[in-house]
């Protein structure tokens, strides 16, 4: 008997090519744990959270994709035996992937239209691995048996023991990809933002198991293995004439992702700027993040000069590169009042001189963003957190959603609400709410919008922190989910309280660009009458006075 199961991938979920990704191993973690973040960059993509229950499947039976750009059917493939439960990015045994896009070779772009592509790619795995090296052979599998109908990507994969860069790209042959991927040392930290990084990477010998070419894939499995990558890597670049060098010698994201100025600028430039905030001796590399090829090259991964926490790494998500020469507060572009944020497009023209905007982790376009968190010492479905969030990360609160979980939060719900349609009830359009007004006075409000976000996350990371040693004995599943369901969705709620009330309280306090006076408490200070005493009037900032009077003086000046 034969089943057709739709497999709907929301095209605002994945779509455009900008995002940022950050990997730490366990051994670079305070308490034990592996991270992997995901913003997902675009203006078409909403924040919400996809949840796929676990199944066993019968013989015959199949799994229809449709392409997660347009909708259209795509292909249909076999399903195994069994599928695994996922949530958003995670799995129920704390496998989490996420993903930038970097394209690659025009003549590679898209490969031949033919096979899976990457946002199905991602959601297969994850319902059919338990961990990074089941999912690096998974996704050989698939591609090498349906095809990969997509560019250039980059993918983070992370699980309670090793975590993963792994990088991909379509062949214009329609068969398959060529790929590589590289496990993170423990105690180091990687990442990428839509630029291939990976260099060049050990080949597999005889006498050490420490690399794999994908015909000995079966033995990845091995904790010796640190590398695999797909048997032509390197022959097929050579028949296309990209490469004609010594096969020790080969790198993958030169071939298959030149670095340009846009590569280094937009791309690299994040990932410098993750590294320089966590790890010494950064500065070297500063020129090279600017857009020089010819400075020295920032390294795949760095060991940071401290363990870092969950806090630790929402708030290196956070950066618009302030206290380097790219500080998006600093320049005439923020406005009188720093605003860190520039409307597309990127790029613009004067006096037949081009010139660029920076783009910085922190953006305006953010659809949604995730912390995932993968702890080995706690059973699975409670081990595993998917620290959430929509819109912008600097104003963004992460809310814990366990792994476990069987019912998504209302606010992150899918279906709630669109792109092109309005709902109260979903989280997207509150945080949008706050977010966009800050951006008329952000230096003052956005002041506003961090106490209450580190309130919140404060008050969640301690919480989860107790209720997960509550629950790690917890034997019977049914009262552990049902717990894992009550505590994601109550965090969801109180962030979702808190912030209607930010919402009303920024509204009240810098209303026609003033700002009300108030107590700790944020409470509005009034007369013994109850009238709200005179509201501040700041000035502009008096560089911005100047550039007036240079530009109107005559016309402004008082007589």
């Amino acid at each position: 008997m034969r089943h057709t199961i739709l497999f709907l991938m929301l095209m605002a979920v994945l779509q455009a090519p900008a995002c940022t990704n950050l990997i730490v191993s366990r051994g670079a973690s305070a308490d034990g744990s592996t991270f992997i973040t995901y913003a997902a960059d675009s203006h078409t993509r909403y924040g919400q959270l996809r949840y796929c229950p676990a199944a066993d499947h019968q013989p015959g039976e199949t799994l229809r994709l449709y392409n997660y750009g347009n909708l259209k059917f795509q292909l249909e493939i076999a399903q195994p035996a069994h599928t695994y439960q996922v949530v958003g990015f995670i799995n129920e045994h704390q496998l989490a992937i996420g993903e930038t896009t970097w394209g690659g070779r025009k003549e590679l772009e898209h490969g031949s239209g033919i096979g899976i592509d990457y946002g199905n790619l991602i959601y297969v795995t994850l319902q059919r691995a338990r961990n990074c090296r089941e999912a690096i052979r998974v996704m050989h599998e698939l591609v090498s048996a349906y095809g990969y109908s997509d560019g250039g990507e980059s993918f983070s994969l992370a699980d309670p023991d090793e975590v993963w860069i792994f990088e991909i790209v379509g062949k214009d042959d329609g068969k398959g990809a060529v790929w590589v991927a590289r496990r993170v040392p423990d105690g180091y930290i990687s990442g990428h933002a839509n630029q291939a990084r990976v260099t060049t990477f050990p080949l597999e010998q005889k006498r050490s198991r420490r690399s794999l070419s994908s015909k000995n894939i079966k033995h990845i499995a091995d904790p010796e293995v640190e590398c695999v990558y797909s048997d032509d890597v390197v022959s097929f670049a050579r028949r296309k004439g990209w490469y004609s060098g010594a096969d020790a010698d080969f790198s993958f994201a030169d071939t298959y992702n030149p670095l340009t100025f846009s590569g280094l600028r937009a791309c690299e430039a994040r990932v410098y700027s993750l590294f320089r905030r966590c790890a010494d001796d950064m500065q070297r590399y500063e020129a090279y993040a600017m857009g020089d090829p010819s400075a020295e090259r920032l390294p795949l991964w760095v060991k940071p000069n401290r363990k870092l926490g969950v806090q630790d790494v929402m708030a290196l998500m956070r950066d618009h590169f302030e206290g380097t020469p790219m500080d998006m507060t600093q320049d005439v572009g923020a406005g009188p009042f720093h605003c860190p944020y520039r409307w597309r497009p990127m790029d613009f023209e004067v006096d037949g001189k081009k010139y660029v905007h920076e783009r910085a982790i922190s953006t305006q376009q953010t659809g949604f963003s995730f912390v995932a968190q993968c702890r080995r010492w706690l059973p699975s479905k409670l081990g595993g957190v998917l620290w959430f969030g929509v819109d912008d990360t600097y104003s963004t609160v992460y809310c814990p959603v366990y792994c476990g979980v069987t019912q998504v939060p209302v606010c992150f719900e899918e279906g709630n609400g669109s792109m092109s349609q309005y709902s109260e009830t979903a989280a997207f359009w509150l945080f949008n709410r706050v977010s966009n007004f800050c951006y008329l006075r952000y230096d003052s409000m956005i002041q506003d919008v961090v106490k209450a976000q580190r309130e919140l996350e404060e008050g969640f990371v301690a919480d989860e922190r107790r209720y997960a040693e509550q629950w790690a004995r917890e034997e019977n599943d049914r009262r552990l989910v049902g717990a894992l369901n009550r505590f994601s969705n109550d965090r969801a709620e109180r962030m979702m309280r808190r912030w209607t009330e930010l919402d009303r309280f920024l509204l009240m306090k810098y209303i026609d660009g003033n700002i009300k006076h108030h107590d700790a408490d944020g409470n509005i200070k009034t007369t013994p009458e109850g009238v709200v005493r005179f509201p501040q009037q700041p000035p502009y900032p008096e560089w911005f006075y100047r550039q007036i009077v240079d530009e109107r003086g005559e016309v402004l000046q008082v007589r």
